[in-house]
């Protein structure tokens, strides 16, 4: 009898890890795959997207696309999760695992920044960006926000990345110096895990005049005006902000988290239940809620996972990762992380490049090979 794997999400840890079993049992895999989405996006796409260099469509990968020896994946909307009897329920029926992964990843709490929907716009998720594409266009002048409404946050230099892009979006219409770009964070520099990359950062800011407030954070919007957590009114034409995240609410629901998010075994991924794994931007583990951390965080559970199957070695999580920061002038930076396999947080920084851009770029191409074969 096959043992049952059951992948709740499809981003980078649900792909990969799907991938990877199916890559050691073959047919004689037994995985099911439920994600309610249609198609999967790249996070970084939403930066194109946004700034009208590409459109949702044509960074849209449909999940049809994703067929591997002994998986299935569904389309269906979770609606409970048990943990201690490994069932999921969804919309279109009941599913019972032998090995539970939840993979669901980080939602976004719009109420939880009061103004932040009426008077603001996020550029985190796929709808956000897309409607970004068409308000851009149409600001000509005024101070603008990027601001961070709660930590932590997925992807820690995508703000960074929107400033920077949006000071040349803004160069090449002619507008820039109709505009003020300020960039509020909760953090100490804007990527704590890489000091390099972190000042090569600010020098950006300083040369672009991009203004940085750091271990500050958005609180409030009211019409035209920010309020910080210190108090500080901040006047704005148009507020791009990262909204508070949270696991989604079936996580919650099921009693899952604790201080806001999922608790594992960092070196394992395996929750208090036995068998069940939480991996990607849900679990607490302290490291960059990042795809890149989620897909290493993947390969750790697979080998988990064939272990207890084949009585093979497990590997421990490395936590390894990469960070990569588009300036939005063609020239890309990235960050090599490794906090887990060594006595300290390695990092390996690559300055801002054409050469960088090329990396970004195989990067995308190696998995949308790998996981869609495209």
């Amino acid at each position: 009898m096959k043992s049952r794997v059951l992948i709740l999400g499809a981003g980078f840890g649900g792909l990969e890890l799907a991938t990877l079993l199916s890559e050691a049992l073959g047919e004689g895999a037994d995985i099911t795959v439920i994600d309610r989405r249609d198609s999967f996006v790249f996070g970084y796409s939403r930066i194109d997207v946004m700034f009208g260099k590409t459109t949702l469509d044509d960074v849209s990968l449909p999940y049809a696309a994703f067929e591997k020896p002994g998986i299935r994946l569904v389309k269906e909307t979770i609606i409970a999760i048990d943990a201690t009897a490994k069932r999921v329920t969804t919309d279109g029926g009941t599913y019972e695992a032998d090995f539970l992964v939840i993979a669901l990843g980080a939602d976004y709490d719009m109420a939880a920044t009061p103004g932040l929907a009426e008077h603001g716009n996020e550029f985190y998720s796929d709808a956000g960006a897309d409607r970004l594409s068409d308000v851009l266009p149409g600001f000509s002048s005024g101070p603008v926000i990027v601001g961070i409404c709660g930590f932590p946050y997925k992807c820690p230099p995508g703000p960074s990345e929107c400033a920077l892009t949006l000071h040349h979006y803004l160069t090449e219409r002619g507008i820039r110096e109709d505009c003020d770009i300020t960039f509020v964070s909760p953090l100490s520099s804007p990527m704590p895990a890489s000091a390099e990359m972190a000042q090569a950062l600010m020098d950006s800011f300083e040369e672009f005049g991009i203004r940085l407030l750091k271990q500050r954070m958005v609180v409030r919007l009211e019409p035209g005006m920010a309020i910080l957590d210190d108090g500080t009114e901040l006047p704005f034409t148009l507020f791009l902000g990262v909204p508070k995240h949270q696991p989604p609410q079936v996580v919650i629901d099921s009693g899952l988290t604790e201080d806001g998010w999922v608790p594992i075994d960092l070196s394992t991924l395996e929750t208090r239940f036995p068998d069940v794994y939480a991996i990607g931007d849900m679990a607490a583990t302290g490291l960059p809620k990042s795809g890149t951390f989620a897909e290493s965080a993947a390969q750790c559970v697979s080998t988990s996972i064939l272990a207890k199957l084949r009585g093979s070695n497990a590997q421990l999580n490395t936590g390894q990762g990469t960070c990569i920061v588009e300036y939005g002038d063609g020239r890309v930076s990235y960050a090599q992380l490794d906090f887990l396999t060594g006595p300290k947080l390695e990092a390996i920084y690559h300055p801002p490049s054409i050469a960088g851009k090329h990396f970004k770029q195989g990067f995308d191409e190696t998995r949308r090979s790998r996981w869609f074969n495209l």
